[in-house]
Order: C-alpha cells, then structure tokens, then sequence
C-alpha cells in the first residue's frame, strides 16, 4: 500500500523489449536501499523490483502487457522523469491517502492554468463504474496523491502548489500528455455497493 506522497523523482535510462514484456530500467537516488521482490510505486503505478545495481543507482522492472494497455508505461522513454514511493512502513506516517498502486484509468490533461504562485491542472478520462470523484475528495495522478474539484462524471481539476510541482513531474507534463489514474478506494466501494 501508498499513501501518494511522492519521495523522489526517478528517471528512465533504458527501456527493453522482451517478448509481450517491457523492462525499464529507473535511476533514483533511493535505489541503492532497494531490495529485489520490492514494491515500488512508479508514475502510480506498483512495480516490483526484479534487479538493483547500487553502484549505479538503477534498478529495474517489469511491465506486462496488461499494465502496458491500462497505463501510460508504453509512453515511456529514457530521458523520462517519473514519480516513485516505496510501500508504506506499518509504523510510517499517513500523509496522503489510502493508494494501492492499481491504475483504474488513464486521463489526458486537457488544461494546465498559471494562477501565480500555483497551477490548476485540468484532466478528462472516459466514464466508468467506479471511475468515481467528489469535490474535495482524493484523486491519484502519477502516483501524486491530491485533491480535486470541478468534478464531473469525466473530468476534474487539482490545484498543484509550488513544492509538488517542482518535486513531481508535474513541472514537465504538457496538455494533451496522458496520465495514470488511482480513483479512492472509498469511492469505488461506494460505487460497487450502489450499483453504479
């Protein structure tokens, strides 16, 4: 489990091909600390770890074809910066909110407004049982855990403060640039229970 508060940024060094799977080998600072068989949530999405070079400061893993079809992933590139958390301690402090790594659906940013001093951020995505947001209730973007408003049945906005854009990617996501989605776990029970 995540809380969605981002720990560090990561960056992509390689990208290989094997078969129907796709192995992306992540440049971080914590990657040394990183142990093989670990959860690690990258752009949101949990990844485990399947090698560590600590004198490099990589490690890498694995996306199926399945994660690669429901997830931005298949975008990636090296060169390219993306959020990472590692699970939640049982003693750590829960800062964000309840996040399980399982992208529910990707939204393309379709606004991005320069308020002076902070960013309203503005995403669609495609209608569905569970796809499910409230004002001033939790959204996962990229792992970020945030907090939306606007809400419709297909599109929201978050406001992003300085500290989360310059220590996420939000700083280099573009419109038109598609993003992961980890809709409130509450909600989507919710959701499930009545029937929507």
């Amino acid at each position: 489990m995540f809380t969605g508060i981002i720990e560090t940024l990561g960056t992509i060094s390689a990208v290989r091909r094997e078969g129907s799977n796709t192995h992306f080998t992540v440049e971080s600072n914590f990657a040394p600390e990183l142990k093989i068989d670990q959860s690690v949530a990258h752009d949101g999405v949990c990844l485990t770890v399947v090698a560590v070079d600590a004198a490099a400061g990589t490690h890498v893993v694995t996306a199926i074809a399945e994660t690669l079809r429901v997830t931005n992933l298949g975008q990636w590139a090296p060169g390219r910066k993306i959020n990472l958390e590692r699970c939640l301690a049982a003693n750590g402090r829960f800062d964000g909110h309840i996040v399980q790594g399982h992208v529910d659906a990707t939204a393309e940013c379709v606004g991005i407004e320069d308020q002076d001093g902070s960013w309203i951020f503005r995403f669609r995505h495609a209608p569905g049982p569970g796809r499910v947001t409230v004002e001033k209730g939790s959204i996962c973007i990229n792992g970020t855990s945030l907090t939306c408003f606007e809400s419709t049945d297909d599109a929201f906005a978050v406001a992003i403060i300085p500290y989360t854009y310059e220590h996420t990617g939000f700083h280099q996501l573009q419109v038109g640039e598609v993003v992961n989605l980890e809709f409130d776990i509450v909600g989507k029970y919710v959701a499930k229970l009545l029937g929507r």
